[in-house]
Parts: structure tokens; sequence; C-alpha cells
């Protein structure tokens, strides 16, 4: 048998910062060279072939100069051998051998559109977020990603299908009254997919300043049901509410007219008052008097 070679840890490559050089003493001894190299050439004080190396000398000075914006750095290469990072707006200069690639270091917006996923009842539901994030470690994102971009988005999908399974779209009766969901929890689930999305994007030299749920709905195929599931939980609550209001009431009026000795009622004209007036007070219609000329046993 063969044994197995243990894997060598591949090394990260993190950003290092590069000191450049001002770039406008550079363009100021640049021209200065080829000032005095042109002087010299129609002058004739010195042999032709000393005068073409002061020419390009100068010349040779100005591809080393590069400009940034604020929020932008680049990443310096020398014969594929990273070199270091400048950060330092402006105009700069550098060793003209060196190859250099701009990267962008401001904030930018991923908005995510709508995905199907299910919940973690297994519901269907429509999910989508805005996430904003910029690049902190250039190197990373440069030298271990193959392109940041696409990356960003494509972990930023997979993160928001991961999160949609950890939390149900609504309370119910099968959840715990503390447990957050989605609709009612939007703070702790953006939280959540903020912390799991910088974990993702760790490897990639970019880091989430915010991201939050933009939308949220159940899909179209469950969407009625869910609606009509909603309004019955609605009805009866309201339900609950006017039947306890109801009672109360009933218990108050029975209590008045004992209390003051305004009529005297046994237990079967109590039951015929409290059975009519929670008619009266529960009904969602209009109810219509009946005036009894008789007696309740007549």
């Amino acid at each position: 048998m063969h044994e197995q070679t243990p894997s060598i840890p591949r090394p990260v490559r993190r950003e290092r910062p590069y000191r450049s050089v001002n770039g406008y003493g550079i363009v100021a001894v640049a021209l200065l060279i080829l000032a005095v190299g042109a002087w010299v050439l129609v002058q004739r004080m010195m042999p032709l072939p000393m005068n073409v190396v002061l020419i390009v000398a100068g010349v040779a000075l100005l591809p080393g100069l590069y400009m940034l914006q604020p929020n932008e750095g680049i990443i310096l290469t020398l014969f594929g051998e990273y070199q270091g990072t400048d950060r330092t707006e402006g105009l700069r200069w550098t060793n003209p051998f060196q190859a250099g690639q701009k990267i962008s270091l401001r904030a930018r917006n991923l908005n995510t559109p709508p995905l199907k996923v299910n919940d973690k009842r297994g519901n269907p539901v429509e999910i989508g977020a805005a996430v904003v994030w910029r690049v902190h470690d250039t190197a990373q994102a440069v030298f271990e990603i193959d392109d940041y971009n696409k990356f960003v988005a494509i972990q930023s999908e997979a993160a928001i299908r991961h999160l949609a399974t950890l939390y149900a779209y609504d309370s119910g009766d099968d959840l715990q009254s503390d447990e957050v969901t989605l609709r009612a929890g939007l703070d702790v689930v953006a939280d959540a997919l903020k912390a799991e999305l910088n974990q993702r994007f760790a490897s990639a030299g970019v880091e989430v300043l915010d991201a939050k749920l933009t939308h949220l709905a159940y899909a179209p195929e469950i969407a009625q049901v869910m609606l009509r599931r909603q309004q019955a939980v609605a009805i009866v609550s309201a339900r609950h509410q006017i039947v306890a209001g109801a009672v109360g009431m009933v218990e108050a009026a029975l209590k008045g007219l004992s209390e003051r000795n305004l009529v005297v009622l046994d237990d079967e004209r109590k039951a015929s008052m409290v059975s009519n007036l929670l008619v009266v007070l529960c009904s969602d219609r209009e109810t219509q008097p009946v005036v009894n000329t008789g007696t309740l046993y007549t």
C-alpha cells in the first residue's frame, strides 16, 4: 500500500503596502532630462550617442507614471511576482518594468433577483436581498479568486438560499412563540445574512457592509392558500376577542340587574337572556328584535 503524502497547506496571498514615488517630481525630472538632451543635441556639445542616451532616459521614466483616484488601488507585479498594493491617491511613479492592475475599493451594491427556495417548513417562498460590499484585501481578491465579482454574486445567492432554510416564513402553532421568522424577524435575519456572507467572502478579500432582504413572499402556487390561512387566523383571533368582550358585557349586565333588583331571573331566564345577548353582541350582521307578548313558558 502506498502511504499518503500529507498535503502541504498553500500559502494565502495577503495584501502588503507598496511605497511609490511622487509622480510630479518624476515628471519634472523627465522633462528636465529631455530639455537638456534636446539643448545639447542642438548645440552639439556632446557626441550623438550621449544625446540619444539622455533623451531615451527621459522618455523611459514616463511609462512608470500612473494616477489613482480616491478609494482606488493598484496591484503591482514585477515579472509575475507580487510587489505590493499602492493606495496613495494622486500622480505616482514606480519602476516602469512593473505591471499594474487597478482595482476599485469603493462600496458596491448587489441586488439579487427574487430566488425561489423552501423555508424551514418546506414551503416555497420567493426571497431577494441587497448586499453592500467592497474589497478590503486586494491581493486576495485578485490572486486567490479568478473573478471576485462573479464569486460575490454566486456566494450571495448560495447564502440566501441557505438562510431561507433556517427560518420559517411566518409564525404558527408548530413553532415556539419566541422563534425568529423571516417575516417578523427582519433585523435578526439581516444580521445572520451579513455574518454568513462575511464568512463566505473571507477567502476573497471582500467584506460586507450591509445586507437586507428586499423581497419576501410566498411562491405563486401557494400564495392563495397561505392568504386564506392568514385570513382564517385573523378571523379566529378577532372572534376570540369579540366573544371575550361579549362575555364580560353579559356578566356586567347580569350583575347590574341583580344588584339593583330590577328584575328577578331564574336560571332558565338567565340562560335565555345570555343567549340573546351573545347573539346580539357576537353576530357580524344586524339583528332583528322579536317582541314576545307572552311569557317564556307559553
